[in-house]
């Protein structure tokens, strides 16, 4: 059992939908802004990466898989935890909680009965690790109405809203999603999912190139959008009209979903280029959409180090500046799993975690079950 009594160490866990590994991240609240102690991030072992890939695009798995899956995830959670504490030479007692996001394999708030699905056993994080463990941080908010996504407008609310200026947080992970912070407090956050972020984008890299993404953009540079296939796609897809509320997943913007866009004589990087481009667009037209247009963008999420979709963004909203975080102090690789131990000391807290104006819940609420280390 942990003794962390006075302590503000909470520890935060995300494995998203780009399927590239998992987040550790140590932080101390006890001051503003929190102290990172330590962050790190490792990818998947192939066979549970190639496995969380099967799960997530299968609509036939057996519960043998899917349940071998999350006591596998929770123990692989709890090594990649141990890892992190002990690089950061921090004595497990002095940890409040484990924040788990764990990993989504599907997630549809819009079906008759909503429902959103993240694997990866708190009970084993839990038992291995000796700390009270936060998880399961979508479901009330989707018992309540709300799409259960995104959840990190709240954190970045906490962390990011400026007095001096309007601002959008970009995450771009698998999917992408905006945060709206306007410079008046009084304006409500808002955020959503704007549609693919890398996941397209990954899944043409491992195609064609046996490679999992594509290194800063590199390839995509080499080619140029293919103007048929992008306007194809973007009038086509009826989630990009939608008004927010809305999210979605790699379980909707997958081989499936590109597929019919597709066609022979398309050179590779040239479609390459166009999915940079669909991800571009995408986010740029949802931001033109807010009720204002921000000063300036800022990008965290796996994306981020893909420069020349930064450079797209950039170029189909030129009157917005877009950087990464790191210009707000922050890595963009581990403002996610920091927004989970957030998450995990507001449940430790009883306070709210999630925004009724993003998720259009009945109300906010306190989010996440507590599995305790006693």
């Amino acid at each position: 059992m942990n003794q962390s009594r006075g302590s503000e160490i909470y520890v935060g866990v995300m494995s998203g939908t780009s399927l590239d590994g998992v987040d550790v991240a140590i932080v101390d609240f006890s001051q503003f802004p929190p102290q990172v102690l330590h962050c790190q991030s490792n990818p998947y072992p192939e066979p549970m990466h190639q496995a969380l890939r099967e799960l997530c695009q299968s609509q036939s798995a057996s519960l043998d898989t899917l349940f071998s899956l999350d006591a596998q995830l929770g123990e692989h959670y709890a090594t990649e935890v141990e890892s992190a504490l002990k690089t950061a030479a921090l004595d497990p007692g002095r940890v409040v909680a484990i924040g788990s996001h764990g990993q989504t394999i599907r997630h549809s708030p819009d079906s008759a009965t909503a429902y959103t699905v993240q694997i990866g056993d708190p009970n084993r994080l839990t038992a291995l690790c000796g700390i009270t463990t936060v998880a399961d941080f979508r479901r009330k908010d989707i018992a309540l109405g709300g799409q259960a996504a995104p959840l990190a407008p709240a954190f970045h609310q906490f962390l990011f809203r400026s007095e001096s200026e309007d601002r959008v947080v970009i995450n771009i992970g698998g999917i992408a999603n905006i945060t709206r912070l306007a410079a008046d407090p009084g304006s409500p956050v808002l955020g959503f999912d704007t549609g693919p972020g890398n996941t397209l984008i990954d899944l043409w890299s491992s195609r064609q190139l046996g490679k999992k993404f594509d290194d800063g953009g590199g390839w995509a540079r080499s080619g140029s959008p293919i103007d048929s296939m992008l306007n194809q796609m973007l009038t086509s897809e009826p989630y990009f009209v939608l008004s927010a509320p809305k999210s979605t997943g790699t379980e909707y913007f997958n081989p499936n979903w590109l597929a019919p866009f597709l066609r022979d004589d398309y050179a590779a990087e040239d479609v390459q280029a166009t999915l940079v481009e669909l991800t571009a667009v995408t986010l740029a037209e949802a931001i033109r959409g807010l009720p204002a247009m921000p000063a300036n963008c800022y990008v965290c999420g796996g994306g981020a180090h893909n420069t020349y979709l930064l450079e797209r963004i950039g170029r189909t909203m030129p009157e917005c500046g877009v950087q990464t975080t790191a210009a707000l102090g922050l890595d963009p690789d581990y403002v996610e799993a920091m927004a989970f131990a957030w998450l995990a000391r507001e449940r430790i807290n009883l306070r709210t975690g999630s925004l009724a104006d993003v998720t259009h819940a009945r109300r906010a609420a306190i989010l996440g079950g507590v599995y305790s280390a006693g």
